[in-house]
């Protein structure tokens, strides 16, 4: 028997926890698909432009980029393309180091962060949705990913 549908409720619980009102956070997803939680305690972001991302997975489609991501970094990738070619959000522990030019964004710093367990918002999705209670994608995989694209083809238009 599958206990699937008990992960993703203690998953959503878990990020819901990450604001300081956790009803406000549910309320929004109910609303709105996303939640605005805050970084710094439960998790921060690594954000990347989309660009550089597609350029180290060596495509822009979405099942192939969701798929290498999943494989690489074993962790949650937030996709939001609300501006230009969009940007990936990759979740790590506050107290992981990150050495790269990427930002690190935590402390003081919002993240829209969508529902899990189903796609609700067009714009802001999970590329890679959390699987357990308190996954977080490793640093340095993203880093050594990162260090496979072609810096001449991640260029920002």
């Amino acid at each position: 028997m599958s206990n699937c549908g008990t992960e993703t409720t203690e998953v959503a619980d878990w990020l819901a926890r990450a604001h300081p009102v956790p009803r406000q956070a549910e309320a929004e997803w109910a609303d709105h698909g996303v939640a605005l939680l805050p970084l710094g305690e439960r998790f921060d972001a690594v954000r990347v432009p989309a660009p550089r991302i597609h350029a180290a997975v060596g495509s822009d489609q979405h099942d192939v980029v969701a798929a290498v991501l999943g494989h690489w970094l074993n962790g949650p990738v937030v996709r939001d393309v609300r501006t230009g070619s969009g940007r990936y959000y990759v979740l790590v522990a506050p107290d992981s180091p990150w050495d790269m030019t990427e930002d690190r964004l935590g402390k003081g710093v919002y993240l829209a962060v969508p529902r899990v367990g189903r796609k609700v918002s067009p714009v802001t999705y999970w590329a890679v949705p959390p699987e357990r209670l308190g996954q977080l994608c490793d640093p340095a995989h993203l880093t050594a990913l990162l260090s496979t694209a072609d810096p001449q083809e991640v260029l920002e238009p």
